[in-house]
């Protein structure tokens, strides 16, 4: 079960975590989470280009070390980076020492201070541990969800989740990933397209 959009309580309820930028300015923010991988990866990037769109990728980082040819593309193209932890641990079932761990064994590639939770689940406990090591940190959720990792709908579901809810200053979760290419082939370019029509441009976190 999810959200296309992230819930004021919820929000609410973690007020440090960033799950939006302005409203104020007609930008938008798309971010991919579970990469670095060949073929999803350069398709996102070529997809990006094509609209001159730049990004954020949230990655793991066992594909950086399978993968650094990619990794160093999607920096070179001017795109921004973020951890998303070695393994794609799900905090809430993992305890906070292995977690910690895994998130620096990510950090050690990754230079950057944003960072998600993969599955947005987060102990609190575990944020409390990471700021202490990087106190600058920001944790970044989202406030539209493509749910492109879902099998159960079909692309244009997908890009329906996307531009029902975004406005300005949206953060949108998009995965280059295997399991959701499928939908991504059809809702990125769409979404970029619909988008750009209406005046938003498309900045890296």
């Amino acid at each position: 079960m999810y959200l296309a959009n992230s819930p004021f309580w919820l929000q609410w309820l973690y007020p440090s975590f960033v799950w939006h930028k302005s409203r104020g300015e007609k930008f938008i923010y798309l971010t991919f989470d579970d990469g670095p991988i060949p073929v999803v990866t350069p398709f996102v990037l070529n997809t990006l280009k094509t609209f001159n769109a730049k990004a954020t990728f949230f990655c793991i980082g066992d594909n950086i070390a399978r993968h650094p040819e990619i990794y160093s593309q999607l920096l070179s193209e001017g795109h921004a980076v973020g951890n998303h932890t070695f393994n794609h641990l799900r905090g809430w079932d993992t305890s906070n020492r292995d977690y910690v761990d895994n998130f620096c064994q990510c950090d050690k590639m990754v230079d950057s201070l944003l960072f998600r939770p993969p599955y947005g689940r987060i102990k609190r406990s575990q944020v409390t541990q990471l700021r202490e090591l990087k106190p600058e940190l920001k944790i970044v959720m989202w406030d539209v969800l493509s749910g492109d990792f879902d099998n159960s709908i079909g692309p244009e579901k997908c890009l329906e989740n996307v531009i029902k809810n975004a406005r300005n200053g949206s953060i949108i979760v998009f995965h280059d990933s295997l399991k959701a290419y499928p939908r991504l082939q059809y809702a990125l370019p769409a979404t970029l397209e619909y988008l750009s029509s209406r005046g938003f441009k498309f900045l890296p976190l």
